[in-house]
């Protein structure tokens, strides 16, 4: 059978076991409690609202923002290129900042467990910014583990940005850094195996060299990459964060040292988000551990049951548990694609709805054969998004698709 873990909210105690709270010579200050993960999606990025005199967050469409003081702008935007930190007062022009899109930056750092967070315009442009302000110290070398997202594995391997990277083993991270290196990139559970790593073991491994972190599939809900060492954890955002399959986004959590970076590359090249996209992604955030936990639930009976059945040759469902299978036919894999009915069968993931789809001819189509099936994406897998549909419809598509 399989597994499902769940992440849990921890409660810190205000006092040690022996320490009366009453007692009038203590003068300690009990320390905040935790709010559980749940509470966080929910109200993080909106305090302010009630202050406000809203209830639901606005849309702050603007693309500029009117200033009679020239000299304090001025100052504002020297600041900003002098260091990346976000500018002090109302907003500048929309491609250094946009107030909707900082409330969802906000919620995700604290899902997270990050000082900050930096949006944009998909995943793979919060990858490059991530890769240009390393190069831009001059440490363009990368040590990644396959497999990746099929685009980031791209992306390294052509050098698109001046990045050179080398491919390695987990156990041979620490081997393979050199004076030039900028980043360590692994993905866990890795698209589209599903493959798991250490995270805490990876971490150790990278020394002082910063440990980007992929966290697209198992999300702050079942893991934070932040608190077992990772520098950075990033999201395509497209995915469960806006959960719904109607916004395109990337985000990376990190440190504010780190994402003043990050701001500097968004402001020069362009790559912001839609403010609209923000809008719907802090909303998305809001039935985020309530989406993740209902979808992993039905994905785990499915492992379940298409690791019993014949016809399925095997199944890679990963021991955090989540809402991705991936599964290995006998038979054609495309002639299940094409059963299918209920499920959609198309790319991207983590929508309410179920899809499915054929790595080694859509999203790792564009990573060499050789190094596809090196790293487990062989030709009779398909990767499985489960959504919220009921269990029985889904699995009555998946046998009808199968029997084909």
């Amino acid at each position: 059978m399989f597994s499902l873990l769940c992440m849990e909210s921890v409660v810190h105690d205000a006092y040690d076991a022996q320490d009366d709270p009453y007692d009038v010579q203590d003068t300690r200050v009990p320390a905040p409690r935790a709010r559980a993960l749940a509470t966080e999606a929910v109200h993080a990025g909106r305090e302010d609202l009630a202050g406000l005199g809203l209830h639901a967050a606005p849309i702050d469409l603007s693309t500029t923002y009117p200033s009679y003081d020239s000299r304090g702008e001025a100052a504002r935007i020297d600041a900003f290129a002098a260091d990346g930190a976000e500018p002090e007062g109302p907003p500048v022009y929309g491609r250094l900042g946009n107030p909707t899109v900082a409330r969802f930056e906000t919620a995700l750092a604290r899902l997270e467990g990050t000082e900050s967070a930096v949006a944009f315009a998909s995943g793979m442009a919060a990858l490059s910014a991530v890769l240009l302000v390393r190069g831009a110290l001059g440490l363009r070398h990368v040590v990644a583990v396959r497999p990746l997202y099929g685009c980031s594995d791209h992306l390294l391997t052509a050098g698109l940005l001046g990045t050179e990277v080398t491919w390695v083993d987990p156990a041979g991270i620490a081997d393979a850094l050199r004076p030039d290196t900028g980043l360590v990139m692994v993905e866990t559970p890795a698209n589209p195996t599903l493959a798991e790593l250490d995270l805490r073991a990876v971490a150790h491994a990278c020394g002082s060299v910063p440990l980007l972190a992929d966290n697209t599939f198992a999300t702050p809900v079942l893991q934070r990459p932040a608190g077992q060492g990772a520098r950075l954890v990033l999201h395509s955002a497209t995915k469960y964060l806006g959960g719904h399959g109607d916004v395109m986004a990337g985000v990376v959590a990190c440190d504010e040292e780190f994402a003043r970076g990050l701001r500097q590359v968004r402001f020069a090249t362009g790559g912001v988000l839609h403010p609209l996209a923000g809008y719907l992604l802090l909303r998305g955030l809001a039935t985020l551990p309530v989406r993740v936990r209902a979808a992993s639930a039905n994905a785990a009976e499915l492992a379940s049951r298409l690791a019993a059945d014949p016809r399925v040759d095997r199944v890679h469902y990963p021991r955090i548990g989540g809402a991705m299978i991936a599964f290995e036919v006998h038979g054609d894999p495309h002639e299940v694609v094409a059963g299918v009915r209920l499920i959609t069968p198309a790319v991207s993931l983590g929508s309410v709805d179920s899809l499915i789809q054929h790595p080694a001819s859509i999203s790792h189509r564009i990573v060499a054969a050789a190094d596809r099936r090196e790293a487990g994406v062989s030709d009779r897998l398909l990767r499985l998004s489960v959504g919220l549909e009921g269990v029985e419809d889904l699995w009555a598509d998946l046998d009808g698709a199968l029997g084909r």
